[in-house]
């Protein structure tokens, strides 16, 4: 079998809020983002809401060009909003937006799930990041796509960014989840057994007029349907750059250590979607204070040393890819805690389910800005 490319890309998603009052710019005006494309042509989209934009790197060969290009995205975007006294967040949610003061993108494709998904899809505002993977062989993407499931909840965990919802504190690191899970063809994604019976899966639901194609399946984690990757869906956006980096690092790295077992005539051991799907509820839930089943060993175990562990299964990989460094940023965001743990200092003490004071959503959304575009 032919070693894959193991290229790599990033999508991000960000959110626009208004500077003077935080909230989100509902309608921001048209010439933002056509600003926004002249300065990236190509790399810069409409999202399904008007206050949102999406981004996405070129194919690249190292975490240094995605660094480069995912700082100059996040710098071009402030400055072009920043006329407009707009700003980026990548955060997952915002800490007090009313969904229903969002308009969607007036887009056909937009306009279409509009109106097939009706109030569940208006609800979405949410921002995610996507990782690409490049694994060119049909048969090993999903082979690989079957085993990464495992590592899913693990990558949350490191990622979450979303711990309120409409100005009130939901209990959840990543409430960002539970609001996409409304969506169908969601969640972890079925094991198939070959490439065959992935793509006739497919097939019976777009021969059937259900979907047009496969880039209406929504799982955390799936074989793209536009390029020759795996792409990695699970994650919140992270304010931090260096975050976002690290989890790329770490999945790139993943993919390529299966590929290692693979070829050695070896692989991770399957387990069901029922298990590993609450060791993801426990992610979203608990973020880096989260315990999760070891499943070798039957026993639950901390966040920070399965991390640990994680950095020595991938280091020959991390090595070759040379991101050491980026793959050992992930033990001071297990450490430390995410985005979420951050918002939630910030918010104060708050009982669970309770409204946030208005200063501290302020406050929040003012420390979302900053760390958007700290460093850059």
């Amino acid at each position: 079998m032919k070693e894959p490319s193991f290229s790599i890309g990033v999508e991000e998603e960000y959110l626009l809020v208004d500077k003077a009052t935080r909230h989100l710019a509902s309608s921001p005006p048209p010439d933002v983002f056509a600003a926004c494309e002249k300065a990236l042509v190509g790399r810069v989209s409409p999202e399904f809401l008007q206050c949102q934009i999406e981004v996405g790197t070129p194919v690249c060969m190292t975490l240094e060009e995605v660094r480069a290009e995912l700082g100059y995205f996040r710098k071009t975007i402030a400055r072009e909003a920043g006329a407009y006294n707009l700003a980026p967040i990548a955060s997952s949610t915002h800490p007090f937006a009313e969904w229903t003061d969002q308009p969607h993108t007036d887009k056909e494709r937009y306009n279409e799930i509009a109106r097939n998904m009706q109030l569940v899809v208006k609800r979405m505002v949410i921002c995610g990041m996507h990782v690409h993977v490049g694994i060119e062989d049909e048969e090993l993407r999903v082979e690989l796509c079957n085993q990464l499931a495992y590592f899913l909840p693990h990558l949350l965990a490191l990622s979450t960014s979303s711990p309120f919802w409409r100005g009130r504190k939901t209990g959840l690191k990543s409430y960002r989840l539970s609001v996409f899970n409304e969506l169908p063809r969601t969640g972890l994604p079925p094991r198939f057994e070959s490439y065959h019976e992935y793509r006739h899966t497919i097939d019976i639901l777009t021969h059937a007029g259900v979907i047009e194609d496969a880039t209406k399946i929504w799982w955390d984690l799936r074989p793209s349907d536009r390029f020759p990757t795996l792409e990695m869906r699970i994650t919140d956006v992270c304010p931090r750059l260096d975050d976002a980096l690290a989890i790329a690092a770490i999945f790139r790295c993943l993919c390529r250590m299966l590929y290692r077992l693979r070829r050695a005539n070896q692989s991770w051991r399957p387990y069901s979607r029922f298990l590993l799907a609450e060791n993801r509820w426990q992610a979203q839930r608990h973020g880096t204070d989260a315990r999760l089943i070891d499943f070798g060993r039957n026993e639950v175990a901390p966040l920070v040393d399965l991390v640990e562990e994680i950095i020595e299964l991938i280091r020959p990989d991390a090595e070759f890819f040379d991101c050491v460094a980026d793959v050992e940023h992930a033990r001071e965001i297990a450490l430390r805690g995410t985005s979420a743990d951050k918002q939630l200092a910030l918010a104060g003490e708050v009982a669970d389910d309770g409204h946030i004071p208005k200063e501290a959503l302020d406050k929040i959304v003012d420390h979302l800005v900053a760390e958007t575009q700290a460093g850059l």
